[in-house]
């Protein structure tokens, strides 16, 4: 990118360059960054549009679903698009909000195969998977490949969200084994309040803006719930383990294989 602006670009993002911790040089910086967001769903849709409004200069989006008209009463960014790739659909979006925006697209499953592959080429991923292999998955990769990582989940009116650093807390630190096939109910069958993606997968969005610029505090260690129906916020402390399997002080996993991620285990309401 050239070293002065545009007039569009300082129009567009001038409500964050007047923020001292922003200015033209963090501007600079998220134009030039490059974000991974594995997921156009739910959490996938709200985090997508506020990177894009921002200026992520890069955005890389994993769907191989397609838009169904049960999604639309969360997924905001798919309207109109129903039958279309959700990677096609989240990336038809972002094109039409802000021309800045670079976005390749991933119409494949996130697994073993391609997991390292796609995250060491982006700065931040950001987790709106829906089921808990993929979350391990997304967890090891980004370990490493030393990269930072934004995870949320929902689940009827609550949710939660923590950012992953590669030297720990990790996903697998907070979590150590997935849950009991069976025992966490689908989407499908416990349903989901519309509105509750939407603030988890913005605070995601926040917390991938937050790193690129350098400011603030992240959600590393913390654990941030949200309970729709009471409008409560609680935090619980995460701390590294030192046993963890893969950033403890004796990693036994140190390369993605695909048995460790079966997917025999329920799904949640992350898409």
């Amino acid at each position: 990118m050239s070293d002065s602006f545009t007039d569009e670009q300082i129009r567009r993002y001038s409500r964050q360059i007047i923020l001292p911790e922003v200015g033209g040089k963090g501007q600079k910086r998220l134009l030039a960054s490059r974000v991974l967001v594995v997921g156009a769903g739910g959490l996938g849709s709200s985090a997508i549009a506020y990177l894009a409004a921002a200026g992520v200069g890069t955005l890389g989006i994993v769907d191989n679903d397609l838009v169904e008209v049960s999604n639309l009463q969360r997924q905001i960014i798919h309207g109109g698009n129903i039958g279309l790739s959700k990677a096609k659909s989240a990336e038809n979006f972002v094109r039409s909000l802000n021309s800045d925006v670079d976005v390749v697209t991933y119409q494949e499953r996130f697994s073993a195969n391609n997991a390292r592959e796609l995250v060491q080429e982006y700065d931040f991923v950001v987790d709106g998977s829906d089921n808990f292999p993929t979350h391990y998955l997304i967890n090891d990769a980004s370990v490493l490949e030393k990269k930072p990582c934004s995870h949320g989940s929902i689940l009827r009116y609550e949710g939660y969200v923590t950012t992953l650093k590669p030297l720990g807390p990790c996903y697998r630190c907070i979590f150590k084994m997935p849950p009991p096939p069976g025992l966490i109910p689908s989407c499908q069958e416990a349903g989901v309040f519309g509105i509750l993606p939407g603030i988890i997968g913005t605070i995601q969005a926040s917390e991938a803006l937050k790193f690129i610029l350098g400011i603030g505090e992240s959600l590393a260690g913390r654990l941030l719930c949200f309970n729709a129906l009471d409008m409560t916020f609680y935090e619980a402390a995460c701390e590294k383990r030192k046993d963890c399997a893969i950033c403890g002080d004796q990693p036994e996993i140190t390369r993605i294989e695909q048995n460790n991620y079966l997917e025999n285990n329920a799904e949640e309401c992350g898409l």
